[in-house]
Formats: structure tokens, sequence, C-alpha cells
């Protein structure tokens, strides 16, 4: 009986991928980083447990892919809230400290105070969701400017051609929104206040891993890098 009981677990543990493996007393970052980050004072109750999962899920797929250039920052925009609420989070995963929330706009073509359609599709003037890497800065007519690479074909590519960006907007403000009940919008950029796209960009910048996730659509079910078997399916010609 113990002989057959030690095959069984020693099955189960070949079955295991790599990064699942556990030595005694030891966790895999991914749970030790998602167990930290959820009971987080800055964190609790801010950000959907649910999407924070999904973000660091994503996070570690793309850093085992060799696409993430800055470790341990991780930034969320969750579209599920309305413009009015602060839905932008810069948290440093290593510490477990949210370094930094605020408003962020959505594409005109994505709606009015709620984000409700989203596009990979230029003239489209829609947000695009799922996982990017940030770019580098530039200057150019919104100012300084972070570009946003899209790590997902199909979902969010069309990113760089379609200058998906993080800038700065005089319509990202909450006298903006006392005016006229929600923030303006963008043709497409996760735009952010005047005030702070200046210390947002400088804290994420140089190839830092980006979520912008809602529930609504059918993201989750195509996204490649939360569901990696998805990509080892034969295509059809």
């Amino acid at each position: 009986m113990i002989r057959f009981f030690a095959m069984v677990v020693l099955v189960v543990m070949m079955a295991l991928p790599v990064a699942g493996r556990l030595v005694a007393g030891e966790k895999i970052p991914f749970q030790t980083n998602l167990s930290q980050l959820s009971q987080s004072p800055d964190l609790k109750n801010r950000i959907n447990p649910k999407v924070l999962s999904m973000a660091l899920s994503g996070y570690y797929s793309l850093k085992e892919q060799g696409k993430v250039g800055r470790e341990g920052i991780l930034t969320v925009i969750d579209f599920n809230r309305p413009s009015v609420d602060e839905r932008l989070f810069v948290i440093d995963i290593n510490r477990g400290r949210l370094l930094y929330s605020g408003l962020v706009a959505h594409g005109s073509g994505s709606g009015d105070n709620y984000a409700e359609n989203f596009s990979n599709a230029s003239g489209s003037h829609q947000s695009s969701l799922g996982f990017f890497t940030t770019g580098p800065t530039y200057s150019g007519k919104h100012g300084y400017s972070l570009k946003l690479l899209g790590m997902e074909r199909g979902i969010n590519d069309h990113a760089e051609s379609r200058s998906i960006v993080i800038h700065g907007a005089d319509y990202v403000s909450y006298d903006f929104i006392r005016k006229h009940g929600r923030l303006g919008r963008s043709q497409g950029c996760p735009a952010l206040s005047f005030e702070s796209f200046q210390q947002v960009i400088e804290l994420i910048k140089g190839g830092s891993c980006l979520f912008i996730y809602h529930a609504a659509n059918d993201y989750v079910m195509k996204s490649t890098i939360l569901n990696p078997e998805i990509a080892r399916r034969p295509t059809l010609s």
C-alpha cells in the first residue's frame, strides 16, 4: 500500500509543470506574490482579486517568454469601472505596494462613462484589451508620451500602428467629471491627467507589463497569454 501511494505521488509530481513544482516550505513566485498582493492594505478592496490574479498570471507568462524588460512593475487598468472612478493601478509586485492609482480615459468608440466596446482596428477609436509591454518614450502631438506594444495577436497587436500610447489630456480630471458627469475620451489611448501622466510614465517605462481588462467581452477565452493551450492548437488553413 505504501509503495502504491508513493508511485501515485511520483506520477502527480511528474505531471506538474516545472514552474508549479514546490520544494518543502517554498511557494512559486506567482502564488507568493498573489498572496502578498491580496493581503496588502494598499490593494485590498481597491483592485478586483480576479482581475489582479489574471494580471499577475499574464505577467509571469510574459516574463517566462522573455518579453518583460522591466521586472517587478505591473500596471492594471480595469475598464469594468466607470470613468469617474480610479481604474489605473501601478503595482510594485516584489514589495506588495501600490505605487499609483488614478483616473484613465478610454476611447470615444468604446462608450461614454463606461467602456463597452473594444477593438484592435485602426480608425475604430476604441480601446484594446489584453497584455501590453511599455515601449520607448517620445515627444509628439500630446507632448511626452509612452508607446505601448500589444502582446496578443488579433487582440491588441496593432497598438503600435494605431499609435496607442499613454499621454496626458486635459479631459482627464475631476473638474471635467464635475462638468460633464464623466471623463473625456481619447482615440483609443489610455490617457491620464496632466497632473500625473509624467509620474506614471516614469514609473512604468522600459518594458514593464500592462494589463487592460473588461469582463463583458470574450477576451479571456481568446487570450493566448491567459490560455497558453490556445497558441498550441493548429490553425485552419
